[in-house]
């Protein structure tokens, strides 16, 4: 059996930074990682601009909904990263905790996303290369 880890991406509203997150991680991995993203305050809908970013780089978020945090979605995942939701996040023992500091893409046009997202694409990688070191 081979290691599988999972990650979780959790911000305010689980519409912009955490989608842009999972998206790429889905991308990037592919089976190796299983994804979740989660939000304190999920929004209606993932942000447009958003949408748009990924798209660029050839990935579809379209589709994504944004969900609710839930104890039990940090409870099943190995590692748990915030992006500026600060205390919201429950915490159980055991679990790899990482913040990343991003800016909010909540009302931006697809311009200012840009460099948020090209921002995650590189945490994301860095991550990747955490996870296959200890596979």
């Amino acid at each position: 059996m081979t290691y599988k880890a999972s990650v979780l991406f959790v911000c305010v509203h689980n519409a912009g930074r955490s989608q842009m997150a999972a998206g790429y991680l889905q991308h990037l991995a592919g089976d190796r990682v299983e994804v979740r993203s989660a939000g304190s305050a999920p929004g209606n809908s993932v942000n447009p601009s958003a949408v748009a970013a990924m798209a660029e780089e050839g990935i579809d978020i379209s589709a994504a909904t944004p969900k609710i945090l839930t104890d039990s979605a940090v409870e099943a995942s190995d590692y748990v990263i915030t992006m500026g939701c600060g205390d919201a996040c429950p915490f159980f023992p055991g679990k790899t905790y990482l913040d990343w500091v991003l800016e909010d893409p909540a009302g931006q046009g697809v311009e200012a996303v840009r460099p948020i997202r090209d921002e995650i694409r590189g945490l994301v990688e860095n991550l990747i290369a955490e996870i296959d070191a200890k596979a």
